[in-house]
């Protein structure tokens, strides 16, 4: 907020100081609404998803492993992989299986 300020004082004076500040602000607005506004939104769907595992919802890890939840716990979930494979998985490496995203249950 200092910096901005800054450039305020340096500006001059009257309505040329606010033109040359005007790139300034379109840039800050670009970055908020195709750079910041998007991932905050993506974080929130994300929590959201966590928090509203169910058992039997297919799932896949950040690291790729495809699987059934069998088990929740309060920050793990227990997956189901495939013939009586269960793996421990942290509930923040959890993340929308694709092939469920927009399709209604």
């Amino acid at each position: 907020m200092e910096f901005l300020l800054v450039l305020l004082q340096i500006g001059g004076e009257g309505e040329n100081s606010w033109m040359s500040m005007l790139p300034l602000f379109l840039i800050l607005i670009v970055f908020y609404f195709f750079f910041i506004r998007p991932q905050t939104k993506k974080n929130k769907d994300q929590k959201k998803f966590r928090a509203e595992l169910k058992k039997g919802d297919k799932v896949v890890t950040i690291g790729g492993v495809h699987g059934k939840v069998s088990e929740i716990k309060e920050t793990t979930v227990i997956l189901e992989v495939g013939n009586q494979v269960k793996l421990t998985i942290e509930k923040s490496a959890l993340v929308m299986d694709t092939s469920q995203v927009g399709q209604t249950k």
